[in-house]
């Protein structure tokens, strides 16, 4: 394709997958389009065995890595001890999350504050010496675009990226979000609408592309790929229509053969509406979109407590989900009605488990298809 982005990456199709599993990272970027490892949850030598197995297997083909280096989060500015995190924890939240799973007959064994402290880990990368550290091993490998959620990335994620010729992405839902993301020097812009799985802001994607495209452009016209809710060819082909110059997508690949998720999530997922998800704090702290469970329903209740910040939310509902998870994949029906993943609204246009290279032809196709008709319609 004639693209700025396919030229940019040496890709064939301007499709990009995030994803936490390393074979759709392959699958993609072996079928033309453009796998982006999610490591945010990784230790840096998780991080470096996974991208050993990607270079052994996508032979040759390009690939990136996704962070998490938020702009702002409970002690940023310090250097609090786990013990100090465990300390900020309200007794109340802990008691509503343990409420929460014996009312569904999950018992909360583990579900404790060991189970937090096994969690800390994943705080030292929200920090520029642990997200240092993860660029450092990511660098170390042949990859074609770093990515940061969150904020602007760090100076040294885009110093690197310049020394080493490799692009650095920024992941914006807001237009000033991506006025300042332009200005610090990013060379792709991740639109995001409030569609989109996981952390995401309040606008839709059919405002927030042709609007940040156009607010951008005197700063200097820095590519855009669209994200939120694009689960077919045909959508990707309408935010081009509109000033992206591909499509950023993530929630479609979880119900690939593939995927990371357990076959409980996989049939909710295939089973969900497009109304089927909820945007809430509950989670993460942060606004994330996720898929509607007794879980998510139970935090919107007006006796629920308000979400901590991050990451402190976290560590009240990831020991819960985890043993949720493992619960109900050993058939335990309360469980599975708690069972939830992050996933954006485009989950009702996932209707059927297939390979990941599959999903890929079929955006080829359909994203073929969609151009052709509008060819037709204005008579070209």
């Amino acid at each position: 394709m004639d693209n700025r982005v396919c030229e940019m990456l040496g890709i064939e199709f301007p499709l990009f997958a995030f994803t936490h599993c390393r074979d759709v990272v392959v699958e993609v970027s072996k079928a033309g389009g453009f796998g982006v490892l999610g490591a945010a949850r990784m230790t840096p030598g998780e991080l470096d065995m996974e991208l050993q197995w990607i270079d052994e297997h996508i032979d040759g083909m390009p690939y990136g890595v996704d962070l998490i280096v938020p702009d702002k989060f409970v002690g940023k500015d310090e250097q609090p001890s786990p013990e100090d995190f465990l300390a900020m924890l309200p007794e109340g939240h802990k008691q509503f999350a343990a409420d929460v799973l014996e009312g569904h007959d999950v018992n909360t064994d583990g579900v404790d504050d060991a189970a937090r402290l096994e969690l800390m880990g994943w705080g030292d990368n929200l920090r520029l010496e642990g997200a240092t550290a993860m660029l450092d091993v990511a660098f170390s490998h042949p990859i074609k675009l770093i990515a940061n959620a969150l904020g602007v990335p760090p100076p040294p994620m885009l110093e690197m990226g310049k020394e080493r010729g490799v692009a650095v992405a920024a992941l914006v839902g807001a237009k000033s979000h991506a006025i300042r993301q332009v200005q610090a020097g990013v060379d792709i812009l991740v639109v995001s609408g409030t569609e989109a799985g996981g952390h995401c802001g309040s606008v839709s994607t059919l405002v927030l592309v042709p609007e940040i495209h156009e607010a951008i452009q005197e700063y200097g016209d820095t590519p855009i790929l669209a994200a939120g809710g694009i689960a077919t060819g045909r959508q990707m082909a309408a935010c081009m229509a509109m000033g992206a110059a591909g499509a950023w997508t993530g929630s479609v690949w979880l119900t690939t053969v593939e995927a990371e998720t357990s076959p409980v999530i996989k049939e909710k997922l295939l089973a969900a509406g497009s109304s089927d998800t909820v945007r809430s704090r509950s989670r993460t702290g942060k606004h994330s979109r996720q898929l509607r469970s007794s879980w998510t329903d139970a935090w919107e209740q007006p006796e629920a407590p308000e979400p901590l910040g991050m990451p402190l939310q976290r560590l009240i509902s990831e020991p819960a989900l985890k043993k949720v998870e493992k619960l109900s994949e050993g058939g335990h029906e309360g469980a599975r009605d708690l069972a939830t993943y992050w996933v954006g609204q485009g989950v009702g246009l996932m209707n059927a488990s297939q390979s990941t290279r599959s999903v890929v032809y079929e955006f080829k196709e359909d994203f073929v298809e969609a151009y052709e008709r509008l060819a037709k319609a204005v008579g070209a």
